[in-house]
């Protein structure tokens, strides 16, 4: 990794950062020529410093503060090394870390370690999944009260409508688009086809698939970029869950497979219905949605995504090539046959939710559950079980969950609770107005 810093003398400072529970890069500046220091020794961080609440604040009673006397974690190198960061106008570079205790145990409230905990259980059986990840976002002109898609750069035009795989739309900021797939190879980033979706000024891109941790960094890495890049080119991203209540909600939809030792995906039967094992990994998902729906949609503005025929799935289903279901089976060449995962938000922390979806697969895989018929049609219109309607609701199903106390650390479940009851009480005397404000931003 020094040598990354040693092959990129214009570098005048790093950041060295961790993912929170919020998804949020919590870490320090430090000039260039200490950089060995973090990276032969560590970082110092409060244990508490991954369980803040949105607003960057302690929880309450957590026994990670007082009653622990705040102690310390040390942070170490995830093994991603040097990333620049180009949305910064001085040369800079970002070196992730990850949270261990003193004693050298990963600490249980880090969020990547949840991950890295669900795959070493995949490795146990000589499987290692692979991850790809579809992120929608809108581009903003928040320097008013009432948000507003940009000008184009282009044409000074707003397009007030939505434009679904519109090419003029994606044109009218290409200068922007040149800048990001600049960056995301820089950073080894695999950001794949961008599309114009479904709100105004709404767009997605797909990064490919890959080992299912990278993926993961990737994704975290890329909703930095994203809204750091945004704003050097004058207006915001944002990947919050329903920023215009009138139009579509973002989403991060996950697809993933599963390779054996010898390279072969576990669900491809050379056909289109797939495996028993890709049947066991389904009915896992789904028994898994209500425990998990607070991992995929984390925020209060979260459930104001999770509606009827907002193409946001609400319903515990799942379908060969239908996008109303929760759980898609996607067609093509049966090579490539994976499950994507549609009900996450784009304003997820990306650890988790894969933690969650792999996790919930493996259950179902090492259970042999079955899974009920797939769903044909509009699952909008069925008579099915649905998703917990609130955030409340999905606060105490994530609490309670059999499959959340078998997949996540009991210390990253009550941390992750006492974090949303906290804020959920703060916002609950907020407007819908201040809420867009507080979200827009840092999800």
């Amino acid at each position: 990794m020094s040598e990354w810093l040693a092959a990129h003398p214009e570098v005048r400072s790093i950041r060295v950062a961790a993912c929170d529970l919020n998804g949020q890069a919590r870490g320090k500046r430090v000039p260039a020529r200490f950089a060995g220091k973090a990276e032969e020794e560590g970082v110092r961080f409060p244990l508490s410093v991954l369980n803040l609440d949105i607003w960057g604040e302690d929880i309450d009673e957590s026994p990670l503060v007082f009653e622990t006397g705040d102690a310390d974690g040390v942070l170490y190198p995830t093994g991603r090394g040097f990333v620049p960061m180009p949305w910064l106008d001085a040369p800079s570079a970002l070196l992730p870390l990850w949270m261990y205790r003193e004693d050298g145990r990963p600490f249980e409230g880090d969020p990547r370690h949840a991950l890295a905990r669900v795959l070493e259980r995949y490795a146990a059986h000589g499987w290692h999944p692979q991850v790809a990840t579809e992120l929608e976002f809108y581009l903003i002109d928040d320097s008013k009260d009432t948000l507003a898609p940009p000008r184009s750069p282009r044409s000074g035009k707003r397009r007030a409508g939505a434009e679904i795989l519109g090419l003029r739309t994606i044109d009218a900021f290409d200068a922007f688009f040149n800048d990001l797939y600049d960056a995301c190879e820089a950073m080894d980033i695999p950001a794949d086809a961008l599309i114009s979706e479904g709100g105004m000024g709404q767009f997605e891109i797909n990064l490919c698939h890959t080992e299912a941790m990278k993926a993961a960094d990737d994704t975290w890495l890329f909703k930095l970029l994203v809204k750091g890049m945004a704003r050097q080119h004058g207006f915001a991203a944002s990947f919050m869950a329903k920023p215009y209540p009138d139009h579509p909600g973002n989403g991060l939809h996950i697809h993933f497979s599963v390779l054996d030792g010898a390279g072969d995906n576990i669900f491809d039967d050379g056909g289109a219905r797939g495996t028993p094992a890709l049947h066991h990994a389904v009915a896992g998902c789904l028994k898994a949605l209500p425990e998990m729906a607070l991992i995929l949609a984390p925020h209060a503005n979260s459930y104001a995504r999770l509606v009827p025929g907002a193409h946001a799935p609400t319903a515990i289903s799942w379908a060969y090539e239908n996008r109303t279901a929760a759980i898609r089976i996607p067609g093509g060449n049966p090579k490539a046959r994976r499950i994507e995962q549609r009900t996450a938000g784009g304003d997820v922390n990306p650890y988790l939710t894969v933690a969650a979806t792999l996790g919930a697969a493996l259950e179902g895989i090492e259970a042999e559950l079955t899974p009920p018929a797939p769903v044909t049609g509009n699952a909008y219109a069925q008579d099915l079980p649905q998703l917990p309607a609130d955030w409340a609701s999905a606060i105490s199903a994530f609490e309670a969950g059999e499959l959340v106390a078998r997949i996540f650390p009991p210390g990253l479940v009550e941390n992750l609770v006492r974090t949303k009851r906290q804020e959920m009480a703060r916002l609950d005397t907020m407007t819908e107005a201040q809420q867009r404000a507080l979200y827009l931003d840092t999800v």
